[in-house]
């Protein structure tokens, strides 16, 4: 069984956990990072809003910080980057491994209304547009729609990070490094899969299915 590490609970993470081992994967939940030494790979999930601090900017709109948290999943980046193992960032993940390639954050988008999830409306829904030889044109063609549920986004792109897809307002929906097996999504694939799937959207579990594929 091909084991993924998820930082956290696993009460918490039951999303992440059901489209992992749905797809062929073992779900390795805990907050003792020392379990992600058997991992073959790291599932960044979502969650609130990193410390600006960290990528040297003052708070202009974050939220819900945990500086700890913040630098746990950095060093299990940096941990599965160097040892060349395969990273899926979800929502706030593909923020961090932004951060962690040197990135920096829109700290609240101009059409946050369009991509953050409400309590009346839950998720949101748009489309976005994948980019050419992309990891998800590969799944899901050049155009398609998704979830959504952030109010922040992308800033400055590093260069080791190349952009999988963008929404029509422009903000960066994913972010891929091929080479190093790294890809994410700014949208909850978990929340578009098995018991969550939705008529007005993509399947998410091709991506569970994809990054499991690499592992």
């Amino acid at each position: 069984m091909k084991k993924i590490y998820v930082f956290g609970d696993r009460v918490k993470r039951a999303n992440y956990v059901a489209a992992i081992e749905a797809w062929g994967g073992e779900a390795v939940v805990s907050t003792d990072v020392s379990q992600a030494d058997a991992c073959s790979g790291l599932l960044l999930p979502g969650g609130a809003d990193i410390d600006p601090g960290i990528y040297g900017a003052e708070n202009l709109g974050s939220r819900g910080i945990d500086r700890a948290l913040d630098e746990t999943e950095l060093a299990l980046v940096e941990k599965f980057v160097q040892a060349e193992r395969p990273i899926l960032g979800i929502c706030r993940g593909l923020q961090i491994l932004n951060v962690a390639f040197g990135g920096d954050m829109i700290q609240d988008l101009p059409t946050a209304s369009t991509h953050c999830w409400e309590e009346s409306t839950g998720d949101k829904r748009h489309l976005v547009t994948a980019g050419r030889d992309s990891f998800l044109q590969d799944l899901y063609g050049r155009s398609f729609p998704v979830n959504s549920a952030h109010h922040q986004g992308a800033g400055k792109i590093p260069p080791s990070l190349r952009v999988a897809a963008v929404s029509e307002d422009g903000v960066v929906e994913a972010l891929e490094l091929p080479q190093k097996h790294i890809y994410a999504v700014q949208w909850h694939p978990e929340r578009m899969a098995l018991c969550h799937a939705r008529s007005d959207t993509v399947d998410g579990g091709k991506i569970f299915r994809f990054f499991i594929s690499l592992l």
